[in-house]
């Protein structure tokens, strides 16, 4: 059956929506201690967050769109071969607006504090490196860090998604690598691996954050690409990816 481009952006749109409202959300809402006392979730429950959410959505959206929700994905995958440069830019362009979106409702979300929200810098769950964020690491360690996860992240789809993978245990197996990415990387970026996942809070927040943004597109892009190119070396002869 043929699925109509509107479709499958709208699907993504959504898709990345969700992801930055249910990952960033958890790191900027949930994240922290509440004034009654009970403690965030943490470094564990934050990376579930992101990884359920690819979870959900992969099982939501995955027929319609394959679901991306993420620019890197795209791009990795139109390099094997598995999607067309007009679907790609129909993708990104839908995963720019969902992420944005999804941005601006937790904005609008954590400026409904009665107390009052002071955003600072790296506002609304935004990635980013260097003095004052996270554990303070630098531009080297930040770069090879998204290059090198968002690598595994991509080699990971390709596989399970092809024909000599478990297609039906996909969404499972991608939603639980983002979890694990997210557990290493959180204390260095924030973790991205996701250009749009950055790109939305990042324009709402300003400052450090926009700055930052262009790390978030070019190591996770670069990582995505040079999946691709391993993924179809190492690929068994004489199978279709998906």
């Amino acid at each position: 059956m043929e699925i109509k481009s509107s479709t499958k952006f709208v699907a993504e749109l959504i898709g990345t929506f969700g992801l930055v409202l249910f990952g960033c959300g958890a790191a900027a809402v949930a994240g922290a201690t509440t004034l009654g006392g009970l403690s965030g979730l943490g470094l564990l429950g934050i990376a579930l967050a992101f990884g359920l959410s690819v979870v959900v959505f992969a099982y939501a959206i995955g027929g319609i769109s394959g679901c991306h929700i993420n620019p890197a994905v795209t791009i990795g995958v139109l390099v094997a071969g598995k999607i067309s440069v007009k679907d790609a830019v129909i993708y990104i362009v839908a995963q720019l607006i969902g992420a944005l979106l999804g941005a601006l409702v937790l904005q609008q979300i954590l400026h409904g504090q009665i107390s009052g929200f002071n955003s600072g810098e790296w506002a609304y769950g935004s990635n980013g490196w260097g003095k004052g964020y996270q554990n303070e690491y630098g531009i080297t360690a930040a770069f090879l860090t998204e290059a090198v996860l968002t690598f595994i992240f991509l080699f990971v789809i390709l596989a399970t998604t092809s024909r000599v993978g478990n297609s039906t245990m996909a969404g499972l197996a991608i939603g639980l690598t983002l979890a694990l990415i997210h557990l290493v990387a959180i204390p260095i970026t924030g973790t991205s691996v996701n250009p749009t996942r950055s790109f939305g809070p990042a324009i709402l927040a300003g400052g450090q954050a926009l700055s930052q943004l262009w790390l978030f597109i070019v190591a996770p892009v670069a990582g995505a690409i040079l999946a691709a190119i391993v993924w179809l070396v190492l690929k068994p002869k004489g199978t279709l990816s998906r």
